[in-house]
């Protein structure tokens, strides 16, 4: 049995892409010159490390990325470029530096592409993975990244590397003040600007269509997506957003860091080096800044980001994108433990304030048993309202809105404690990859999937959906269980994505108004 065999329209779609050996013309042409991938394989040609931002090296250690050097002769698209510099994985795996895989160093802004074209006048739709990994690791050369099942089924898929950590999201004045735009911070979203800028400069050689394009990530990728969305650096540059396991505000609510407050960090984390300058800081060797600095994560940063996201949506002034967001049933069970009782009624106390009693209704938390099932169950359902969220938002603007919900648990790994539907578990099945690597050390056993029938079908399914919902705005398709589009916050199903899909019941409403009530508290600033 193969991934395309299950359904008519992956067939049909492996078909269109031109799944024999045709394939696009070698070399392209770019804007800053000519590159040659390596040799077509069932109709897809890939091309792997193209700069599309000049080395942040240097003195352009904490700017914004400054155009590509133009080259003369054709370059050679056939190795991933270096991975962005990050910690090894903090006791666990991280894959995106396993010893086989690209090296690391600050001269890391690469993407790859993927393409099933046949000629550079397709006009096929652009998936663009931006990656999760708490904006302190990750890469595009992940192998579970690698997007040729995606191609296969009619898209020009592009991964790329964004900066991270302190190089990518560190705020100090003195870096502020040296700015164009008068800000610091958020310098891996301009990353991925640049890489959306490339990408309307391009795709077009490579058999895309720069007027097609869908943002697609998970995690961190996912929060900064739903940023991008509402940023006025943005519009234009992409027509669709897939947000996986996050928005705007994170996994669940909360209010965005200011310029201020991220500024405030640089400063005490500079004092604590013993730094003098920012030009002494740029004089450090990459791995002591690694090792000595935090980045603050995204920031209201005041140019890429001017404003709370929270306000841009809340009054309706985010771009105008279509979405297909969603969540996972176990999305926190990779947390070790829980907390104990009187930890967890404290904790959500000081937070709930005078909406704790009506927390607590719906989540008990009488014994450090029930307060362990209540902390995985507020986490996955604040996860889940904030997608619903993100949806409501844009359907309310007039944008097709599509939710899911993935509920798949992978075969476990033998003596390993599963953890069902844990976040990031959907990123093998969206990619149609599930013999890879899973993000995070999740207790499944990719060996036993890609064996397994059901998730078999399910990976085609969702890969299915997504390039669908790339192609037209819309998931649906032959053969694919029927996906209701999503209109209303309290009304809206999202769509059960597991082997036997199906739309959801409609959520608990008494959840939902909780929820909504505590959001209305802090958009008034309470």
């Amino acid at each position: 049995m193969t991934r395309t065999s299950l359904f008519a329209a992956g067939a049909l779609l492996a078909v269109a892409a031109g799944s024999a050996a045709a394939a696009i013309s070698d070399p392209v042409q770019l804007d800053a010159g000519r590159v040659a991938g390596g040799q077509p394989l069932d109709g897809v040609r890939v091309f792997k490390g193209i700069p599309f931002a000049a080395p942040p090296v240097g003195e352009l250690r904490w700017r914004a990325p400054r155009p590509v050097e133009p080259w003369e002769d054709v370059r050679a698209a056939t190795e991933f470029g270096d991975v962005c510099v990050q910690p090894p994985g903090q006791g666990r795996l991280n894959i995106a530096v396993l010893p086989d895989g690209p090296g690391m160093s600050e001269d890391c802004l690469y993407l790859n592409v993927w393409t099933p074209a046949e000629s550079a006048s397709d006009a096929l739709p652009v998936m663009v993975y931006i990656y999760g990994g708490a904006y302190t690791e990750g890469a595009g050369s992940v192998p579970l990244y690698d997007g040729t099942e995606l191609a296969r089924k009619g898209a020009v898929v592009v991964t790329m590397n964004y900066r991270l950590g302190p190089f990518g999201f560190f705020a100090h004045p003195d870096l502020t003040a040296e700015a164009e735009h008068g800000s610091s911070g958020n310098y891996g979203l301009m990353d991925m600007l640049a890489s959306l800028e490339w990408v309307q400069r391009n795709i077009a050689g490579f058999g895309g269509d720069p007027d097609n394009v869908t943002v697609f990530g998970q995690s961190a990728g996912a929060m900064a997506i739903a940023s991008l969305v509402a940023s006025p650096e943005a519009d234009g540059l992409f027509r669709r957003a897939i947000s996986q396991s996050g928005a705007w505000m994170g996994l669940g609510m909360g209010r965005m860091r200011n310029l201020e407050q991220a500024e405030e960090a640089g400063v005490r984390a500079v004092a604590e080096l013993g730094a003098e300058s920012i030009a002494q800081l740029r004089a450090l060797p990459a791995d002591e800044v690694q090792q000595k600095l935090r980045g603050a994560g995204v920031v209201i940063d005041g140019h890429v980001l001017p404003e709370d996201v929270s306000a841009v949506f809340a009054e309706g002034r985010q771009n105008d994108v279509d979405v297909l967001v969603g969540s996972n049933a176990d999305e926190g069970s990779f947390f070790p433990g829980g907390p104990a009782a009187e930890q967890f009624r404290n904790q959500q106390s000081a937070r709930w304030g005078a909406l704790a009693d009506r927390f607590f209704e719906q989540y008990p938390a009488g014994t450090d048993e029930q307060a362990a099932a209540a902390s995985a169950a507020a986490f996955r359902d604040g996860t889940a309202w904030h997608m619903r969220l993100f949806a409501s938002y844009q359907a309310e603007q007039g944008n097709e809105a599509w939710v899911y919900y993935f509920a798949q648990d992978p075969p476990p790994a033998d003596e390993q404690r599963p953890l069902g539907a844990t976040h990031a578990a959907e990123v093998p099945y969206v990619f149609n990859n599930i013999g890879e690597l899973p993000l995070f050390p999740d207790g499944s056993d990719p060996e036993k999937a890609a064996r397994s029938e059901p998730d078999l079908k399910l990976a085609d399914m969702m890969s299915s959906y997504w390039v669908n919902f790339a192609r037209t705005g819309d998931p649906n398709g032959p053969g694919l269980p029927e996906w209701p589009p999503f209109e209303d916050l309290r009304e809206g199903q999202a769509m059960v994505l597991e082997a036997d899909a199906r739309p959801e019941q409609l959520p608990d409403p008494a959840k939902l108004a909780l929820y909504d009530a505590l959001y209305e508290r802090q958009l008034s600033g309470d």
